[in-house]
């Protein structure tokens, strides 16, 4: 029987490695400190990294069930998780919704601009060519929705949607199972968090970025860095930013690139 070549079963072995730290990291949910923000902004990344996408987003379900803002891989698709939630059209609101899958759409389709005139707008101006969407759901709660993004024509395999969804639904796992054993009364109370957390999050960024001339994405990159390495909530690290009793000099320096 012919052999696989080394390169091949050598690329295999570190994707394989790739998925199990990945399934792992979003499902170590039981530590002390715990941070829904940098949990769901891992996510994200995990979905660039290991899918055939080029941007994710986040949204989450408040208590009284309108989306919230809560994460993207990068500013520009964050902005358009805004622009959803202020429209109320678009994959993230189909799934929060429904509770189900929105398969992939391209966006420059009759459907897409029927379905989400303005989302789709947008997207292509901001150089996406399609999106699907995958609730973050268990059973029947639905307690968010995850987006993916891709600017090249052509959509991903069954096989990469269906990994995107198993993302997604070990990380409402994950969530779920935190809050659950923490205090089952505090769930939506920390939903509604999620926002205010977000606002503290996004005047820190602002703050870094126009102090050290960076772009958005590098300030929150650096205040993210900096608050893993001191054990630091974001939102803590962030006020403290806003506060200005951050450590002068904190994030002049870039962090290390994985």
């Amino acid at each position: 029987m012919p052999t696989e070549p080394a390169e091949h079963a050598a690329g295999r072995s570190n994707r394989e490695e790739q998925l199990a730290a990945a399934f792992v990291e979003l499902a170590d949910t039981l530590v002390a400190d715990f941070d829904v923000m940098d949990f769901l902004h891992t996510l994200t990344e995990r979905a660039v990294s290991l899918l055939p996408v080029d941007a994710a987003g986040v949204v989450l379900l408040d208590a009284r069930g309108r989306m919230v803002d809560a994460s993207a891989s990068d500013e520009r698709t964050r902005h358009l998780e805004l622009a959803q939630i202020e429209w109320e059209e678009g994959p993230c609101r189909d799934c929060t919704r429904t509770g189900s899958a929105v398969p992939y759409v391209a966006l420059t389709s009759a459907e897409a601009r029927d379905r989400w005139p303005r989302f789709t707008g947008w997207a292509v101006e901001r150089g996406f060519a399609g999106v699907a969407g995958m609730p973050l759901r268990l059973r029947e709660r639905t307690v968010g929705a995850l987006n993916l993004f891709r600017e090249r024509p052509g959509a991903p395999g069954e096989a990469e949607l269906h990994l995107g969804q198993a993302l997604a639904d070990v990380a409402t796992i994950g969530i779920l199972q935190y809050r659950t054993i923490r205090d089952q009364g505090v769930i939506n109370a920390q939903l509604e968090d999620a926002l205010v957390s977000r606002i503290v999050i996004e005047q820190a960024k602002g703050m870094l970025a126009e102090r050290l001339g960076l772009d958005l994405d590098e300030s929150f990159a650096r205040l993210r860095s900096q608050a893993r390495r001191r054990r630091m909530l974001l939102t803590e690290l962030a006020r403290s930013v806003i506060d200005g009793s951050a450590a002068s000099g904190m994030f002049d320096e870039p962090p290390p690139r994985s």
